[in-house]
C-alpha cells in the first residue's frame, strides 16, 4: 500500500513538473521580445552628447556656447536682393540651414532667423560691375536676439556671381562674356552698313559696319551684369567675430 501511496504521488510530481514547464515554454514563446530596437525613436535616450541650447549657461563656462571665429555656415534668403532696385540701409532676411556648433557639444538649431541690411550698393550702370555689400546684425533664437558678425563668402551655385573669393565681404556680377560681346559687335556691323547703304557709298558702308562693330564691342564688352539674388538663394557666411548662444 505506501509503495503504491509512493508511486502515485511521484506520478503527480512529474505531470505537475512537466505542465509547469510546457507552460512557461509557451509563455515565452508569445511573450514580445523586448530590445532597444523595439523601442519608439521617440522615447529612445538621445545619442551622443550633443545639446540644443536654450540660453542658460547650466554651470557651464561661457566659453563652452561660444561659436569660434572662422566658422562657415550655409544660409537661406529670404527676399529679394537686385542691385537695380535695392537701397543703402534696405534691410533683408536670411535662415540658417546648418547647426551652429559651440563647445562641449552645445549647438543651435538650423533655422535661425537672421536679420541684416544692405551697407552699400553699386548697380552695375555706375562702375561697369554691379556690387553689393550686406551687414548681418541679429541672429534670432527662441531664447532671444543675439548680435553677429559674419560676412559673405561665397554664393554656391548662381554663375551669374564672379567665380573665386568674395572680396571685403562684397558679392559681385560678373562682367559681359566674350560672346555677348560679339553678338553686339555683330549686331553693330549690321546697323553701321545699313546706313552706309543709305548713303550710297561702297567705302563707308565698310567703314561704317568696322566702327560700328568696333564700339558695339568695347561697350559690351565692359558692361556688367546686375545682381539678382531671388528667395532661396543660398549664401555661404563666415563669422567675423565669436558668437555666444547665451541669453544676454
Amino acid at each position: 500500500m505506501e509503495l503504491r501511496l509512493k508511486s502515485a504521488f511521484f506520478g503527480i510530481l512529474c505531470a505537475l513538473t512537466a505542465g509547469a514547464f510546457l507552460g512557461a515554454r509557451a509563455f515565452a514563446q508569445q511573450a514580445p521580445v523586448i530590445s532597444r530596437d523595439t523601442i519608439p525613436q521617440a522615447e529612445q535616450a538621445p545619442q551622443g552628447d550633443a545639446h540644443a541650447v536654450d540660453g542658460s549657461r547650466h554651470g557651464l563656462p561661457e566659453e563652452a556656447f561660444a561659436v569660434v571665429p572662422g566658422t562657415r555656415f550655409l544660409v537661406r534668403l529670404e527676399s529679394v536682393l537686385n542691385t537695380k532696385e535695392i537701397r543703402k540701409d534696405q534691410e533683408f532676411r536670411v535662415r540658417t540651414l546648418e547647426p551652429l556648433e559651440a563647445g562641449q557639444g552645445n549647438y543651435l538649431p538650423p533655422g535661425a532667423l537672421i536679420t541684416g541690411h544692405v551697407s552699400r550698393v553699386e548697380p552695375a550702370g555706375t562702375t561697369g560691375r554691379a556690387k553689393v555689400w550686406l551687414t548681418f546684425d541679429e541672429i534670432h533664437t527662441k531664447f532671444g536676439k543675439l548680435p553677429i558678425v559674419a560676412d559673405v563668402t561665397a554664393v554656391p551655385g548662381d554663375h551669374s556671381i564672379k567665380a573665386g573669393p568674395i572680396q571685403e565681404g562684397a558679392i559681385e556680377g560678373r562682367s559681359s562674356t566674350q560672346k555677348d560681346a560679339a553678338q553686339a559687335a555683330a549686331a553693330g556691323a549690321a546697323m553701321g552698313a545699313i546706313q552706309g547703304v543709305k548713303d550710297r557709298n561702297k567705302k563707308e558702308i565698310a567703314e561704317g559696319a568696322a566702327l560700328a562693330a568696333l564700339e558695339a564691342y568695347l561697350m559690351e564688352a565692359g558692361r556688367g551684369q546686375e545682381i539678382e539674388l531671388d528667395p532661396g538663394t543660398k549664401l555661404e557666411l563666415e563669422l567675423e567675430r565669436a558668437l555666444y548662444l547665451l541669453r544676454e
